[in-house]
C-alpha cells in the first residue's frame, strides 16, 4: 500500500504525497540534501539567495544609445559659448589652441542637433563649462548638461563630465547621472571632431551610451523611440 512521507530539511518539515515507484528519485535527491554538512547547505542556501536578489535588477537594466550633433560657436552671429575667465597661466603652446591659455575658461549653452548642420531638426542643448586644464596638451575639463527637448526623452537630462582632448580623433567622457528616463545613468559618451564651419563655429559628433538601472528603466517603460537616431 502506499505510504505518505514527512521530510526534515534543515528547520522545514515537508509532507509528500503518497509514494509510488515514478517518485522514487525525486525523493532521493531531497534527502541527499538533508544529508549535506550543515556549513555546505548554509553556502548553498547563501548563494541561492544572492542569485534570486541580484538577477532580476540586472534584467531591468536598461541600455540606451543616442546619437546627436553639438554646435560650439563661441563668436560671432548665433553665438552659445561665451569665454568667462581668461586664464592667468601662460600662453599655451599647441597649435591647436592658438591664444589661449591655462585656465581660460567658458561657458556654453550649445544647441544639439540630429543632424551635423545647424538648421537640422533641434533635440536639445548642451549648458555647462569648459576649461583648458593642461599646460602642454591641447585638453579641455568639461562638465555639462545634456538637456534633451525632444523626441523619446523630452525633458530629461544626462551628466556628462571629462578629458576633451581636441587632438585626439575620439575622446571618450563619462556618464554620471542624470534626470527623468536617465535617473541614476551611468556609461560613458565617444566625442568626436564632425566638422569645423569657421574659427568659431566647431561641430561634434556625440555618441552616448547610457546604463539606465531598476526603477528608473521601469518608470521610462511607456516612452517610445523617437529623434535622435535613438537605439535601445
Amino acid at each position: 500500500m502506499p505510504r505518505s512521507l514527512t521530510l526534515m530539511v534543515g528547520s522545514l518539515i515537508i509532507h509528500r504525497a503518497p509514494l509510488c515507484t515514478s517518485s522514487f528519485h525525486t525523493i532521493h535527491s531531497t534527502m541527499a540534501f538533508t544529508t549535506m554538512a550543515p556549513t555546505s547547505r548554509i553556502l548553498f542556501l547563501v548563494s541561492l539567495t544572492l542569485a534570486l536578489a541580484t538577477a532580476p535588477a540586472a534584467a531591468r537594466s536598461k541600455q540606451i544609445h543616442l546619437h546627436f550633433y553639438m554646435h560650439d560657436i563661441t563668436g560671432g552671429p548665433g553665438q552659445t559659448a561665451m569665454q568667462l575667465v581668461k586664464g592667468p597661466g601662460p600662453a599655451h603652446p599647441s597649435p591647436y589652441m592658438p591664444g589661449a591659455y591655462f585656465g581660460d575658461t567658458t561657458v556654453m549653452d550649445d544647441a544639439l542637433t540630429e543632424g551635423p548642420d545647424a538648421a537640422s531638426r533641434a533635440v536639445g542643448r548642451a549648458q555647462g563649462s569648459y576649461m583648458l586644464a593642461c599646460l602642454k596638451e591641447p585638453a579641455l575639463m568639461v562638465s555639462m548638461t545634456v538637456a534633451l527637448t525632444g523626441g523619446a526623452y523630452n525633458g530629461s537630462t544626462i551628466a556628462v563630465v571629462g578629458r576633451d582632448d581636441v587632438s585626439a580623433a575620439v575622446r571618450e567622457l563619462a556618464v554620471t547621472g542624470g534626470t527623468g528616463a536617465f535617473r541614476k545613468a551611468t556609461g560613458h559618451v565617444l566625442w568626436r571632431t564632425a566638422k569645423v564651419e569657421s574659427r568659431d563655429h566647431i561641430v561634434l559628433e556625440l555618441d552616448v551610451y547610457a546604463t539606465v538601472p531598476g526603477a528608473a528603466a521601469a518608470s521610462d517603460g511607456q516612452r517610445q523611440a523617437g529623434v535622435m537616431n535613438t537605439t535601445e
